[in-house]
């Protein structure tokens, strides 16, 4: 089952074109990340599926519906999104942000409500901020900002939630408490897709990998399946070895050292 899917996609800045008869299936109920070298249309791949961008070509479908003709409001009830960089507006507090994910419930009929509060206590308690609640998001550590904007998309009570790069700027700490998360979002049973750069991190928290090069899909699978060294060198251009983690049992990817390559290289 795929609530959410692209077919012949072609995605394109002006003239730039990143992507070509590009087609994805997102699966209900999975955590999926999309892993690749810089520059391969993995964030413009999610950007599409979150309709920020209009693909050139082909139809990205939500529920069966080409999204592009859903109402705005209608998307947002079921697709949340956490950009790359998000910018946080001067002087709000973490309470007033994380509210305004209950902005496609607002209308002229139906104002701020007990729903609306409720969620956004649940979405902060969920994130573990609810102490920071008053505090300026602009006092807040890099890490603590990254748990208000997931504790924003929380509270859109959305069932697929898309993350672009969730991790960025964040320590080796904070990028495990936030993929942590991430794994207990998806284990209550919400659709996850995260374009993430360490693809170690992926084969560890993914349930459904996306290995994407020059626009294109080169493999994708559950990572046991598929990361294999040989797909490591296709994908990324990257002589490795890939091993079982001896902390999680997932593929470990370990880069070949410089020094023995060369010396491997000479001694030919």
């Amino acid at each position: 089952m795929s609530r959410l899917r692209a077919t012949d996609l072609t995605l394109a800045y002006e003239q730039r074109v990143v992507a070509e008869h590009l087609g994805v299936e997102i699966i209900d109920g999975s955590f999926t990340v999309i892993v690749g070298p810089n520059a391969c249309g993995k964030s413009t791949l999610l950007r599409a599926l979150a309709r920020l961008l209009k693909p050139r070509a082909g139809i990205v479908y939500l529920d069966d519906n080409p999204i592009g003709d859903l109402p705005a409001k209608q998307v947002a009830r079921r697709l949340g999104l956490l950009p790359q960089t998000p910018i946080t507006p001067e002087g709000i507090t973490v309470a007033d942000l994380v509210g305004r994910g209950r902005y496609p419930y607002q209308g002229l009929l139906r104002q701020w409500s007990r729903e609306d509060e409720r969620a956004v206590t649940a979405a902060m308690e969920a994130v573990g901020i609810a102490e920071l609640a008053d505090r300026p998001v602009d006092e807040l550590s890099g890490g603590q900002r990254q748990r208000v904007w997931l504790a924003l998309v929380l509270a859109q009570e959305t069932p697929i939630m898309l993350l672009d790069e969730p991790t960025t700027y964040l320590d080796i700490a904070h990028q495990i408490e936030v993929l942590d998360l991430c794994a207990r979002l998806h284990e209550e049973g919400r659709t996850l897709v995260a374009v993430l750069h360490d693809l170690n991190h992926a084969c560890r928290y993914a349930t459904h990998l996306i290995a994407m090069r020059d626009g294109k899909v080169i493999a994708q699978g559950a990572p046991s399946e598929i990361v294999t060294a040989e797909l490591v060198e296709e994908v990324f251009r990257l002589p490795c070895q890939v091993i079982t983690c001896p902390e999680a049992g997932t593929p470990l990817v370990i880069p070949a050292d410089r020094r023995r390559s060369l010396a491997v290289a000479e001694s030919a």
